[in-house]
């Protein structure tokens, strides 16, 4: 900074301003009319925050004193004239300087609550303040499926506030969402889903097996898996074998009972509007996944492939196995692809394979997850719904719902 940049900012901080504040009912006009009463002297705009809740309008705006103590006088006098006839209310304060400038380490802070209560957020406004953290803004994101509500923190680290969240939203039956405030929020993104359980509601190993008339021991094994506790790759292809004999037709069935989580499409539908990129990565099978990437526009999609030979499954695989770490593995793949680092990825799994997917991405969203997950994950999702992941991302119900009537 020069001289004469240092000069100027520190005149600038000593240089006497006016906060005015109006409170009252909202109508159209409201803002218009009041920088129309303060446009009469000749004052520089410095800041303006409005907000209206239930048709309240709390109207604030920061501005240049007027030169001469008589103009300040003829100011206040003008605009409480102004806000009476309004039947508004009016607060003005004299100062100096801008606003104080926030604190280092800034976040985004996102509370998803079914419903949100008073008391829940006690304890997490109350955690962000234990941590150091200054909330700066809230803004509610959605008040349907759920009640999502974002807090702007600045003065804690972001590491620290995920930490200290994490046991309050445990506690509390919320879910918080913590990331790093920047410009990284509005680039391009890569959203990367595992399948099964998270964004279908089936697990499509379950729904072969059924075909195959061996549906009891295959979800064993499933379980034993999911929760950790075998190995992915011996337990899939220990799976898989139960499914030797089975009639290639049976692959169109199972499609056809697929059936997508709530709120599988609005979310892959924003994401696809707003111009991220989307994929999924599954420890079932390409005979699933290849029919969901082009049903629901998918830019990647990569799973494990059943073996068929003259038209029946032979109870093997094929080609590449995804598991635990080839889920990373084939996130690293897709972010290169698509040209977007790895921090700007988001990853969303419920499973003990995904952990190593959920780690490596920029975000890692446990959705109705086991608990192993869910304390791994850097965020977790306890709703059915799966576009309530937009809301961590800081897209409001508002935005979504417009975006389906233009679209």
């Amino acid at each position: 900074m020069t001289p004469s940049q240092e000069a100027h900012d520190a005149a600038q901080t000593e240089a006497p301003t006016v906060l005015v504040k109006i409170f009252g009912k909202d109508r159209p006009g409201i803002t218009a009319g009041l920088f129309d009463t303060l446009a009469a002297y000749w004052v520089d705009v410095i800041d303006i925050e409005q907000l209206v809740t239930r048709g309240r309008i709390t109207l604030c705006a920061l501005v240049s004193a007027p030169s001469g103590g008589e103009d300040e006088g003829a100011l206040r006098a003008t605009v409480h004239s102004w806000a009476e006839s309004m039947g508004m209310d009016a607060e003005i304060i004299t100062g100096t300087g801008d606003n104080q400038p926030r604190g280092l380490g800034r976040s985004h802070v996102t509370v998803l609550g079914h419903p949100l209560t008073a008391r829940s957020t006690s304890a997490i406004t109350a955690s962000i303040t234990s941590t150091g953290g200054n909330i700066d803004r809230i803004f509610r994101l959605a008040k349907y499926p759920v009640t999502a509500v974002e807090f702007d923190v600045s003065g804690a680290g972001t590491a620290e506030l995920r930490t200290a969240l994490a046991q309050e939203a445990a506690r509390h039956k919320v879910d918080v969402a913590v990331v790093a405030s920047g410009l990284h929020r509005r680039a391009q993104r890569l959203i990367v889903m595992d399948v099964d359980s998270t964004l279908i509601q089936d697990e499509v190993i379950e729904l072969f097996a059924a075909h195959a008339g061996c549906e009891a021991e295959v979800a064993e094994v499933t379980a034993q898996a999911m929760r950790g506790e075998l190995d992915f790759e011996q337990s899939l292809h220990a799976r898989v074998r139960l499914l030797a004999g089975l009639d290639e037709s049976v692959v169109e069935k199972v499609r056809e009972e697929i059936r997508l989580t709530p709120g599988a499409r609005t979310l892959v539908g924003t994401l696809k509007r707003l111009g991220y990129q989307v994929g999924v990565v599954s420890g079932g099978f390409t005979q699933v996944t290849d029919a969901l990437q082009e049903s629901m526009g998918l830019d990647f999609a990569s799973a494990n492939t059943l073996e068929v030979v003259d038209g029946k499954l032979t109870g093997r695989l094929t080609g590449e196995i995804v598991d635990r770490p080839g889920k990373a593995r084939l996130l690293r793949r897709f972010a290169e692809e698509a040209g977007v680092p790895l921090k700007q990825t988001v990853a969303i799994g419920d499973g003990a394979n995904d952990l190593d997917m959920l780690n490596a991405a920029g975000l890692g969203v446990a959705f109705n997850a086991k608990p192993v997950v869910r304390e791994a994950a850097h965020t977790a999702v306890n709703v059915p719904f799966l576009d309530t992941v937009l809301y961590l991302l800081g897209i409001t119900r508002d935005e979504v719902e417009a975006a389906e009537i233009t679209d």
